[in-house]
């Protein structure tokens, strides 16, 4: 029988808003990054996608570091909660200077800076975002709780995807003025503000309450060894990598889809028949951030209905692939409205965005099954290498994805700069990017979910024998605070 360990909806609430915080940050890379660097900072596609290759390859060292480091923290608030506290200043002030120019006019210059302030942020983000992660897999070893956790979380962070896709552009706008530069500056202060706050809450609320078999020897080898063998790592990993790669590049090329290939005029018409623009000049700025608005708003509601009712019902691997599936297909279709089939398009990120939700929480539910997968099979617990892996996928897909995007809208002949009307072959490239690019992505991480072993049935025996473990050795099987 199964270990029931309840948490209080506040606590649940209150971790949730780190995944908030999080995500004013991460929406802002994987939707803004590349066309900040094009636009704003006039860096070439091609330039501009080195930069995001280049940026987490560098600061891959930090996430099997923070993995290993946050595994022997061991603070009277645990292992993972001091993290949030002591990396917030660090992680805002960096994701602060990743937005900014200090005044450097040479492109060559412009470059390296823009490589050393990502690698910064991105290496700052695993220091926060990893422990985050982590505190996630060790709340509770409540299959259902897990899952209601992972999808409040999420039910928060697309509030954060709601305000960040949404309200960035109009900010910039209002802040900045004919200041492009300096709206972009004053817009990621207030996000990063707002997200130190949170990152404060979410460690004031929150607890910890598995922790590693008492006699568990600190082996970093043995760490490693068993991680990468894991089978359900191993898929998990490449999830994740494939999955980031794709929304990284959808992100940033329907960015360039609204603002170079929808046709401006027949958007106009669209908004100015809800009420939503006055003059065509404004149709890119609220067209692209209203089709962010009905992402997030459907996916909220996705997470909020379907995610915990489908996983109870049917296993979260099973509903996983079944969603994945639905997304590849409604991905894929976006290559086929015509410039002017603007309704389509909206129509088209509903039912995607429908379809896509249900994974959202999932996937970190699925990891901290894994890190209770590992600790089945060897006896011991690695929840922070474990996360830390899978945050280092994270890392580099978002890299690959955003330096595919630019590769291949340089290769297409995209001109920077933030030039609205681009060569046909351009335009016709950032269609591809947009649709059939990612689709193909997404089909890498249904074939890794192939290869995941953690079935519904399997998880709740699994986590019967490990309760029977955990209170055999008196870990705090009972729900006390460890």
């Amino acid at each position: 029988m199964q270990n029931r360990q309840k948490i209080t909806f506040g606590e649940k609430v209150g971790y949730s808003l780190g995944d908030v915080a999080a995500n004013l940050v991460f929406q802002m890379m994987m939707i803004y990054q590349l066309k900040f660097y094009t636009d704003v900072f006039g860096l070439s596609g091609a330039v501009a996608g080195g930069v995001l290759l280049v940026a987490p390859m560098a600061s891959a060292f930090a996430d099997p570091l923070v993995g290993l480091i946050t595994d022997r923290t061991s603070t009277r608030w645990g292992k993972y909660r001091p993290w949030l506290l002591w990396t917030a200043v660090p992680f805002c002030t960096f994701y602060v200077l990743a937005f900014n120019n200090p005044g450097i006019e040479d492109k060559g210059l412009l470059a390296v800076y823009a490589t050393v302030s990502y690698v910064l942020l991105l290496a700052m983000y695993s220091f926060n975002n990893t422990p985050y992660a982590s505190l996630g897999g060790v709340m509770t070893s409540d299959i259902r709780e897990r899952t209601s956790i992972n999808s409040i979380r999420f039910i928060a962070s697309t509030v954060a995807q709601f305000v960040v896709q949404g309200f960035t552009l109009p900010l910039v706008a209002r802040l900045g003025g004919s200041n492009a530069s300096l709206g972009w500056s004053r817009t990621i202060l207030l996000f990063a503000l707002l997200a130190f706050v949170l990152l404060v809450v979410c460690f004031l609320s929150t607890r910890e309450r598995i922790a590693p078999p008492p006699r568990q020897q600190k082996s970093v080898r043995r760490d490693i060894r068993e991680t990468f063998g894991s089978v359900s790592w191993r898929a998990m990993f490449f999830l994740c990598f494939s999955l980031y790669i794709a929304l990284a590049v959808c992100g940033s090329a329907m960015n360039f889809y609204f603002q170079s290939y929808l046709d401006r005029h027949s958007l106009f018409e669209f908004l100015r028949s809800l009420h939503l623009a006055s003059h065509e000049g404004e149709a890119y700025s609220v067209g692209f951030s209203l089709f962010n608005i009905v992402n997030a708003v459907v996916q909220f509601f996705g997470v909020m209905f379907l995610s915990g009712r489908l996983a109870d019902r049917y296993g979260k691997k099973t509903v996983y692939i079944a969603c994945l599936s639905l997304t590849v297909l409604l991905q894929g279709l976006f290559f086929l409205p015509g410039a002017t089939d603007v309704k389509s398009v909206y129509l088209l990120c509903f039912l995607k965005s429908l379809a896509y939700a249900p994974t959202i929480p999932l996937m970190w539910a699925m990891v901290a099954d894994v890190a209770d997968h590992i600790e089945y099979l060897n006896h011991r617990r690695t929840t922070g290498f474990c996360f830390s892996g899978v945050m280092f996928a994270l890392k580099l897909g978002l890299g690959f994805g955003g330096a595919l995007a630019g590769l291949l809208l340089s290769f297409f002949g995209y001109v920077p700069g933030g030039v609205a009307v681009q060569g046909e072959t351009a335009v016709q490239g950032i269609r591809l990017v947009a649709s059939i690019v990612p689709a193909a992505l997404f089909c890498i991480g249904l074939a890794a979910l192939a290869f995941y072993p953690i079935t519904m049935r399997y998880n709740e025996n699994m986590q019967a024998e490990l309760a029977s473990r955990r209170l055999r050795a008196g870990e705090g099987a009972n729900g006390n605070i460890l």
